[in-house]
């Protein structure tokens, strides 16, 4: 029995549905489309993480990770991070956790989903290894959510005040033909402000040979936490 799966689905709320199919896009045209929700809130999926994770195995994982519905995909990787974390100095164990991240990217396949789990995996797990994988991530990404994952990882190098990748990769995505997705414009912008709050000098001398040719939602976001004036003198281009 796979308490996880059950557990999700035991907290369905159908009224919930058509909120969460609007705002993950999932009408024709849409970045989401075609996915399906059960109408669960986060908290209570961690809610359930928190209750499951060390009797869920990887198989259950399988099952989670592959199915048709956004919140049980969603808890599927969550308990991954858990196992992950509480491997500790279980090196084969950890990598067994990556392995599995890497082989089920098909299933990644919204941005909270990126997001809620890419930096705590493959951010943690790289921190002292070679981070091709992130560049070939960004680079070559077969989906706009294989690319993100590149770009988002270097979000725990940035607790660990380390910049250069995210620089490095945010021009990968600036050498991309345009327009870029503005999922993918949003993510290098978002990470460039993260990088900013480490070292804001870093941030404008890196804008102030690019910034005019930057996809302007990837500026905007990039520039957030600027002053007023700074902001404008950057948009007025």
């Amino acid at each position: 029995m796979n308490k996880l799966y059950n557990e999700i689905i035991s907290h369905r709320n159908p009224d919930l549905v058509p909120g969460l199919s609007r705002f993950f896009k999932t009408g024709k045209g849409g970045y989401g489309y075609g996915d399906k929700f059960l109408g669960i809130k986060v908290p209570t999926i961690r809610e359930a993480v928190k209750e499951c994770w060390n009797v869920t195995s990887f198989d259950d994982l399988q099952e989670c990770v592959s199915s048709e519905y956004h919140e049980i995909r969603m808890a599927g990787l969550l308990t991954l991070v858990q196992i992950f974390k509480h491997a500790k100095k279980d090196v084969n164990l950890q990598q067994r956790c990556i392995d599995f991240y890497l082989a089920n990217t098909q299933y990644i396949n919204n941005w909270d989903l990126v997001d809620l789990s890419c930096y705590e995996l493959l951010g943690n797990w790289l921190l002292d290894k070679d981070r091709t994988l992130l560049y070939d991530l960004a680079r070559d990404g077969e989906t706009i959510w294989e690319q993100r994952i590149g770009m988002v990882s270097t979000m725990q190098f940035l607790r660990h005040n380390q910049l250069d990748d995210t620089f490095n990769i945010a021009e990968i995505f600036l050498a991309k033909p345009q327009p870029l997705h503005d999922l993918l414009q949003k993510a290098v912008g978002w990470l460039l402000r993260e990088a900013g709050k480490c070292d804001e000098q870093r941030l404008k001398l890196w804008l102030s040979i690019r910034y005019k040719t930057m996809p302007r939602t990837m500026l905007r976001y990039a520039i957030e936490k600027f002053s007023e004036n700074e902001r404008k003198s950057y948009l007025e281009k």
